[in-house]
């Protein structure tokens, strides 16, 4: 590993750290969604779903979705990006964008829509990948 920073982390971490603020966007993004569809459907606070509204219901549950993977996406993406700072940033932006794409369709009022946006995984799986072999390396079951 490649240190090139004054708080010891590896050379193009930054890379790392910006996908990283790259989710903040995405969810400021899904909430500004949630909110707009309150105010065009009329949905009062703190309804969190709709009795018999689809379309809302479908809309709050994209951004739902995005909040209940977001912490494990985030370990992974630091963790694995101390051992391949560039394939993990790479990866994190691919999820990212299949978060965007899942709402996208999710949002359209029909459930079946969100699959489109399955080709995150294997980006996440690449993240949990580099996370273990950071932690065996670390355990030292691995070489350096």
């Amino acid at each position: 590993m490649v240190v090139a920073s004054k708080l010891g982390l590896p050379e193009d971490y930054g890379y790392v750290l910006l996908a990283g603020v790259g989710s903040v966007f995405v969810n400021f993004w899904l909430a500004s969604k949630v909110g707009k569809a309150r105010k065009r459907l009329d949905i009062k606070y703190p309804t969190m779903y709709s009795q018999d509204n689809m379309e809302f219901n479908c809309i709050q549950r994209s951004h739902q979705h995005y909040l209940e993977g977001n912490p494990q996406f985030l370990m992974l993406l630091f963790l694995s990006g101390l051992e391949w700072p560039k394939v993990s940033a790479g990866a994190g932006m691919v999820y990212l964008l299949s978060r965007i794409v899942y709402a996208h369709g999710y949002s359209s009022g029909d459930p079946s829509k969100r699959r489109w946006g399955m080709f995150g995984y294997p980006a996440l799986f690449t993240l949990l990948g580099g996370t273990i072999y950071l932690a065996c390396r670390e355990l030292g079951f691995v070489g350096q």
